[in-house]
């Protein structure tokens, strides 16, 4: 069975980071690459980092693209490698945080199909989203969406 590849990216070292904990959620990841965008990158370096993770996933069946910002530098340069490639399956989730990775990963070793891990990425990424309010007159602590 050939797995779905994952690629962290986002600027500073946040791949580095969510990377970190994943790993110590869920063990040493395979198929799975983390590429920083540095201070000393340019576009075009990140855009070659992302290209040589891309090959090294070369055996996968797809790659899920998990950046951190929707619209910034790294998550451009992966719709740009998408938009190269339609010969490959890749998804691009801008926006990404532990819990949406987390759940790609958990989902990928499930079997799930790319596109539909796309959309279970995004949904436990936004579901994951929320605000604790303390106790009110009630004595019950809750948590907004």
């Amino acid at each position: 069975i050939k797995m779905i590849g994952m690629i962290a990216t986002g600027h500073g070292s946040f791949a580095t980071g969510i990377t970190s904990g994943l790993k110590l959620l869920a063990g040493e990841p395979q198929d799975y690459e983390t590429v920083d965008f540095l201070p000393e990158d340019s576009a075009e370096a990140l855009a070659q980092k992302l290209d040589a993770a891309y090959e090294r996933l070369s055996g996968c069946e797809g790659i899920v693209i998990f950046a951190d910002l929707t619209g910034g530098t790294p998550f451009n340069v992966s719709i740009r490698m998408k938009m190269e490639h339609p010969e490959r399956q890749i998804e691009v989730i801008g926006g990404s945080n532990l819990p949406a990775v987390l759940e790609g990963y958990m989902a990928r070793m499930a079997g799930a199909e790319i596109q539909s891990l796309a959309v279970q990425v995004l949904e436990a990424g936004k579901n994951a989203m929320l605000r604790f309010v303390p106790s009110s007159d009630d004595g019950e602590d809750d948590y907004e969406e």
